[in-house]
């Protein structure tokens, strides 16, 4: 096929990388122990762990799960922030041969449940702060073992005897229960279990292309999620493919910030890449702009990837200045479009620090397409596909039919990072992988050069007159807007469109805007929107609902639409 995208790659990058390794994810780790053993691996308010360490914990952690009776093809689960008991119980699981299965801690319960019932684990390990929410699915859902650890069972002296303390503080400020597991209940704690840890096993030998090693439920933003099944062969190859988008890293030397939720597809690449490439991780249990900032000027994290809520909160946030971050010299930007703005503004106050807009998705381990970050960028647009990833456009109308350069089509993706499919949905596995591509449900357009630029998600698309109207193209436009802080836009019932445009508009602090001032400014020939393009409805907003990685969760928005019509309540 033709792939004018080659012909723009950097000098550096290699254009494959094949062979991949087939074999256990958990050999990323091995060798990373093997060849910088006394190198720190993690950092962890402050306290250090080295790969020799790391791996040790791993191994003594992979007994325990032998000894709860997890078996080769089993699922983990794991309800933890990022810590040092996420990396380890992670690479513990697919060294005997389980599935990890990464679940977002501030699920609902229902959310909660229906996750851990789909999946079936044989053990969950949990966060003690989780563990009410977790007893309560437990009333319905067999969660298997449940093995419970502390935040502090990583932390260095004295912090790890202060942090309990303002634990209870801010339980009792938040009128939350205390302790976190009741007085009386008999649980399964991770630093005892450890301790009679007996020796383990050797690593279990699998099929890396056929047997899975991880379940990400795709993000929930379009509905129900699902559990993409991840190979060791996909999830090694994709941190494989990310590392040489990244060609400065030097083995054993480099540091990752670790923001992004490990239970994240984005944060989970983040994680194998460091291991990959034996960097020093990071690891921050949630985004609190002080531990960021703090964290950055001590360890000097050389990579910091994430998603624009991160850099911009950096980059509005006034104690960014008071703080040194000139060792960040790269970062890869994904789960959201990035505004140039917010890019360049990063450069500023980090000064130097390259941001560059990739793709990916949970199906696909997830990164598939970035700008590269020597050669030509393109703003607003999400790159070139990464070494062994074919990209095409089809024709929405005949999903068979590949369409020309400039041409707008579904994009499909193939390469050793698609997933093996939905775990217990064939039906929706045969829908999404056809002939060897997956199809992603998100239209895009490739030019001349090759570079992929993504106009909306084919379920989000409007219909106003008979025009099809995507509104992430409206909301770059909103975001231009200097009053404009978030937008999301999503297509409304109207009478004589069929379909209209209505954005949800939150303003920057300290701003007042009314609607007819943003519509007319969307009027304005230099916005570049046609007529039916102009939001007709805009209502403003403190906030707007989101994931934990900053995506703006569209469907949320949809569905109070779709109650206030129901209930008779106003626009």
């Amino acid at each position: 096929m033709d792939r004018p995208w080659l012909d723009n790659y950097p000098s550096d990058v290699p254009k494959t990388l094949g062979p991949y390794p087939e074999e256990s994810l958990f050999g990323i780790l091995s060798k990373a122990a093997s060849r910088h053993p006394d190198r720190p691996a993690i950092t962890f308010f402050g306290k250090r762990m080295s790969y020799a360490q790391l791996l040790a914990e791993t191994e003594r952690f992979s007994s325990v799960l032998t000894g709860l009776g997890v078996a080769k093809g089993d699922r983990v689960a794991l309800i933890l922030p990022n810590c040092p008991q996420y990396v380890i119980a992670y690479y513990a699981a697919v060294r005997v041969g389980a599935t990890v299965v990464g679940n977002n801690p501030l699920y609902t319960e229902r959310e909660m449940a229906h996750q851990l019932g789909d999946c079936a684990p044989r053990v969950t390990v949990t966060l003690e702060n989780f563990y009410r929410q977790l007893s309560s699915v437990m009333k319905t859902v067999d969660v298997g073992e449940v093995l419970v650890t502390k935040l502090t069972d990583y932390m260095p002296f004295p912090i790890n005897k202060l942090a309990p303390i303002k634990f209870k503080k801010e339980a009792k400020l938040e009128s939350r229960p205390w302790p976190y597991v009741p007085k009386g209940v008999e649980v399964r704690w991770w630093k005892r279990t450890m301790k009679g840890a007996g020796p383990p096993l050797p690593p279990a030998v699998v099929e890396a292309r056929a047997e899975p090693a991880g379940f990400i439920y795709t993000g929930g933003t379009t509905g129900l999620a699902k559990g993409a099944m991840l190979s060791h062969y996909n999830i090694t190859a994709n941190a494989m493919q990310s590392a040489s988008w990244f060609p400065d890293i030097v083995d054993g030397q480099d540091v990752m910030m670790c923001v992004l939720p490990f239970f994240h597809s984005f944060g989970m690449m983040a994680m194998n890449v460091a291991i990959l490439k034996a960097m020093k991780l990071i690891l921050v249990p949630r985004f609190d702009i002080g531990l960021v900032l703090k964290a950055i000027e001590k360890e000097k994290p050389t990579h910091f990837p994430g998603v624009p809520r991160l850099y911009i909160a950096l980059n509005e946030s006034p104690e960014t200045s008071k703080h040194d971050l000139s060792s960040i010299t790269a970062c890869i930007s994904g789960g959201a479009p990035l505004p140039v703005a917010v890019a360049d503004r990063f450069r500023e106050v980090t000064g130097g620090a390259e941001v560059v807009e990739g793709y990916g998705l949970t199906e696909t381990s997830p990164v598939a397409v970035a700008n590269p970050l020597s050669g030509v960028r393109k703003p607003g647009h999400i790159g070139i596909p990464l070494p062994d990833t074919d990209c095409k456009i089809v024709s929405l109308e005949e999903p068979d039919r590949a369409v020309g350069q400039g041409e707008s089509g579904e994009l499909c993706l193939r390469g050793p990072q698609v997933m093996l499919g939905y775990w217990n949905r064939p039906d929706e596995t045969a829908n999404s992988i056809r002939d060897g591509w997956f199809h992603t449900g998100d239209v895009a357009v490739m030019d001349e050069q090759g570079y992929f630029k993504i106009v909306d998600r084919l379920k989000d698309m409007v219909l106003v007159s008979g025009f099809n109207v995507y509104p992430t193209e409206i909301e770059a436009v909103l975001y231009h807007h200097p009053k404009i802080l978030k937008a999301c836009v999503v297509g409304v019932p109207d009478e004589k469109t069929g379909e209209a445009i209505k954005a949800f508009i939150v303003l920057r602090e300290g701003e007042t805007a009314t609607a007819e001032e943003i519509s007319q400014w969307c009027r304005d020939p230099a916005q570049g929107l046609t007529g039916y393009r102009v939001p007709k409805q805009i209502e403003f907003r403190e906030s707007l609902p989101e994931t934990m990685i900053g995506k703006v969760l569209r469907r949320v928005l949809q569905e109070e639409e779709k109650q206030k019509r129901a209930t008779g309540a106003g626009s």
